[in-house]
């Protein structure tokens, strides 16, 4: 029972994250009519938590191994909740960037201790396929609450009310926490190797830095030399945990094909779907008119579907074949968003929301198995390493997507003509951001409704055109996963280290044979 109790306690700090993630998207309107940030701006807003989080994951999951993962689950909860107050009272487009980027950080060393938790917690497979389905439920249900209880708090209070909503949350988890979580650690970690921290950072956020700006803006000569750079930083980390006795990320992990198949397959999907989930409720509100609650309670069935089938994913898997549920579920998602490019200002919500449905459904199912088959492919002293490998995965993909498929419906958007006798300084406005627009036309009376049409339609090809570059990649990331996960079962024998004496040193397992 200590053990269900204690997962209780995991589920909050995953619904702290995936309440966060999405009331963000659901300000972005109020945010930029408030603080007025140009689209660059805007792209950094939604996107430095994720550059950040990204390059940090690996770190943190790592030194939550060394000192404790409750320990750092519980300081980095205290520290997301300040944080977050930051963020609610941020007076400029720059102090916001820097806000989201302070709460990568405290972000960072949320959701690597809460699965590496789970691996320790849980032994038997069967139990931890269960246990990791009610994780990934809770962060489904978690992209549910947010939007709902933001919408709710739009209505009545300002756009910082929804970075509050994680103080409470905060709370709860750090009073229970301390009494009901035990504590797990690498019993013979070795020394945190800073070095390998800051090539890991460097690493990651010069390459994604890289290839945001040069989807943006064109490759730059800045932009080439951050290219550089992190590259040089990654391939300089590669080495150094191959040659440590005691490695931040202990690279043999990659030996094993279901876990570079599941990681393959996390980053592809999120990269995929982060352009529809980042400008979904811009089209709900900005183009469809609906109030904040509304786009809300719009985007619930996505969280149903997920919820439902991440409860049932470890046992489907079992069933049929990782693989096949694994390959099915991005499939679905696939074919999902090739039904936004067929959508319209006018389009229903019911095709809406059946998109949204299929969408969960697929990404529930995915997402659920491929979390199971990273943690049942390495040791439990090193869950904390791989978990945080498989959230730099989701993070890198969320930002790079982000990034790329918001640069395609940011270029679209621009392309549209304002109409004959715009003032310079309205289309200049209504060109910048689609929230830019419904301000520029509410400023015009009623020669803004021809400008916020144009503007409109613009948005949605944008949309269209974003969400079927997403479905090539979920479609393409479906057939990999179909190669990458071939033999791979959840009820598996666990590795080697699981049944080692107590007394040995806990290193990574024999990867299996391919």
């Amino acid at each position: 029972m200590g053990r269900w109790l204690a997962l209780a306690v995991l589920v909050l700090a995953v619904l702290l994250v995936a309440v966060d993630a999405t009331v963000l998207g659901l300000a972005t309107p109020y945010l930029s009519e408030d603080l007025r940030p140009s689209s660059t701006q805007l792209l950094w807003i939604g996107d430095v938590y994720s550059f950040v989080i990204a390059g940090l994951l690996v770190s943190m999951g790592s030194l939550g191994d060394r000192i404790g993962r409750k320990k750092l689950l519980l300081t980095g909860s205290i520290a997301f909740g300040g944080v977050s107050v930051l963020n609610a009272y941020a007076t400029s487009p720059a102090m916001m960037i820097a806000a989201r980027a302070l709460l990568g950080v405290a972000g960072a060393t949320l959701m690597p201790a809460t699965l590496a938790l789970i691996r320790n917690i849980f032994h038997d497979p069967k139990e931890r396929s269960l246990a990791v389905g009610v994780w990934g439920a809770m962060a489904s249900a978690g992209a549910a609450v947010g939007p709902v209880v933001g919408g709710f708090l739009l209505e009545h209070f300002w756009w910082g009310s929804v970075f509050l909503i994680n103080l409470p949350v905060m709370a709860v988890l750090v009073a229970v926490g301390i009494k009901l979580l035990p504590e797990s650690k690498n019993p013979r970690p070795g020394p945190w190797d800073l070095p390998s921290v800051l090539l890991s950072l460097a690493g990651v956020i010069g390459v994604v830095y890289a290839v945001k700006e040069a989807a943006a803006h064109g490759v730059r000569a800045d932009v080439a030399a951050s290219a550089a750079v992190g590259v040089a930083a990654l391939g300089w980390f590669v080495r150094r945990q191959l040659t440590l006795p005691e490695p931040l990320l202990d690279m043999r992990l990659f030996h094993h094909r279901g876990f570079r198949g599941a990681i393959l397959a996390d980053l592809l999907t999120i990269l995929g779907l982060s352009g529809l989930i980042f400008f979904l409720s811009q089209f709900l509100q900005l183009v469809q008119g609906r109030d904040p609650l509304q786009a809300g309670l719009a985007e619930i069935p996505a969280a149903v579907g997920a919820v439902t089938t991440g409860l049932v994913a470890g046992r489907a898997a079992r069933c049929f074949s990782v693989r096949a549920i694994v390959s099915g579920g991005l499939a679905a998602v696939g074919l999902a968003l090739a039904a936004v490019t067929l959508f319209s200002v006018s389009t229903p919500y019911p095709a809406l929301g059946a998109v949204l449905l299929v969408v969960g459904v697929g990404a529930g199912f995915s997402f659920t198995v491929t979390a199971d088959v990273i943690l049942g492919s390495v040791p439990k002293e090193e869950a904390g390493a791989a978990s945080a490998v498989s959230e730099t995965a989701y993070e890198l993909g969320t930002a790079l997507g982000i990034a790329l498929l918001g640069t395609i419906v940011t270029g679209v958007y621009r392309g549209f003509t304002a109409p004959p006798g715009t003032p310079a300084g309205a289309s200049a406005a209504a060109h910048e951001s689609l929230g830019g627009a419904v301000e520029a036309a509410a400023g015009l009376g009623r020669g803004g409704s021809a400008l916020l049409t144009a503007a409109q339609s613009s948005f949605v090809d944008g949309l269209r055109a974003a969400s079927g570059a997403g479905a090539l990649i979920l479609l393409a990331t479906a057939g990999a996963a179909w190669v990458l996960l071939r033999g791979q079962r959840l009820d598996d024998a666990p590795p080697e280290a699981e049944a080692r004496a107590p007394d040995e040193a806990p290193r990574a397992a024999a990867p299996p044979p391919d």
